[in-house]
């Protein structure tokens, strides 16, 4: 009989759509952009998903949420589309399978009072009945397979997931995730994975447990106490991009030390090129954050300092590498001498 952490190196179907392991990492506004995804990707994600995309800024071509609908280079490509209007997820949809998209996923899930307060994200799991209709709508509007991404409700007086994901399925969702919080919580205390075995008794589309999982011995847990299908890590890829591969046992995982050190530099350049050296620049600056933290995190702050306060791409790479290069070697001195 094959273990809980044996089963998640296996693939998973969610309808024609084939995930080639079952440890995924989560939509993640502002963080899974195109160059971390298909680091991601690179590294054995099972499933990979855009950060959330605006539905009606999509369909009114703002030029932001055109460049998160991108895929480039991952199969299967995922798109997470967010809105509180029926007809503008529905041509939403519509565009991103014209774009390439092999699955749309429905945000239901945001905690962010700037995303709730305009009745989209979590906020839509206040209205079921509305949130019914965008969903509907959704399905009918295109070929490939539509998801769902949600919490356990909007507080602990309102556990209303169950409910919700069955009539989604009956809906035509073919997969739901869930994250183990409620709206109210954000991401305080700690995932209630026996809540989402809740969900788990009311669908039999693939249901994905999300939050809180950092190592194979919490996917074991997770997946016990949720009975869920397969995982999807969030905060904990902050900085280790290949950590989805990771944990599903992917060759692919990039050894500790100067092999994940390249990766990290790729990942700036990488940005530098998606955005533009202004904008790169600027996005980059919590990845390295992370980076260090994972990476180097014995640098200097005043090496640190410099790096976040520097506008030029160039310098930021060489004090980067210098920061890199210090943890691998076991001193700070590069990093130290850069920084003067």
């Amino acid at each position: 009989m094959q273990s809980k952490t044996d089963i998640v190196s296996q693939p998973l179907s969610i309808g024609p759509v084939r995930a080639r392991n079952r440890v995924f990492l989560a939509p993640l506004s502002g963080i899974s952009d195109l160059p971390f995804r298909q680091l991601a990707w690179r590294y054995g994600a099972g499933l990979v998903v855009t950060e959330m995309v605006a539905s009606r800024e999509l369909v009114t071509e703002r030029r932001e949420s055109r460049v998160r609908l991108r895929g480039d280079g991952i199969d299967p490509h995922v798109v997470q589309l967010a809105g509180r209007e029926a007809d503008w997820m529905a041509e939403a949809a519509r565009i991103a399978e014209a774009e390439g998209a092999a699955m749309i996923d429905i945000n239901m899930g945001c905690p962010a009072k700037k995303v709730t307060g305009g009745y989209s994200g979590s906020a839509l799991m206040r209205d079921p009945d509305h949130a019914l209709g965008l969903i509907e709508a959704t399905v009918k509007a295109v070929s490939v397979p539509v998801t769902l991404k949600m919490r356990l409700g909007w507080d602990d007086d309102n556990l209303n997931a169950p409910d919700i994901a069955a009539r989604a399925e009956a809906a035509g969702i073919q997969m739901i995730t869930i994250h183990g919080r409620t709206r109210m919580q954000f991401y305080e205390g700690e995932a209630d994975w026996f809540a989402i075995a809740r969900v788990r008794d009311a669908v039999k589309v693939p249901l994905i447990a999300n939050g809180d999982i950092h190592s194979t011995s919490d996917i074991a847990l997770c997946l016990e106490r949720s009975g869920a299908d397969a995982v999807m890590v969030g905060r904990a890829s902050q900085g280790q991009p290949w950590i989805c591969g990771q944990l599903a046992g992917s060759p692919a995982t990039p050894a500790p030390g100067r092999e994940r050190n390249a990766v990290a530099l790729e990942h700036y350049r990488m940005m530098i090129d998606h955005y533009g050296e202004d904008v790169g620049v600027r996005h980059a600056r919590k990845h390295i954050g992370w980076y260090l933290e994972t990476l180097a995190p014995d640098t200097v702050p005043a090496l640190k300092t410099a790096m976040m306060a520097s506008r030029d791409p160039l310098e930021v790479a060489g004090l980067f590498s210098d920061a890199l290069q210090g943890a691998t070697n076991g001193s700070g001195k590069p990093g130290l001498e850069a920084a003067a």
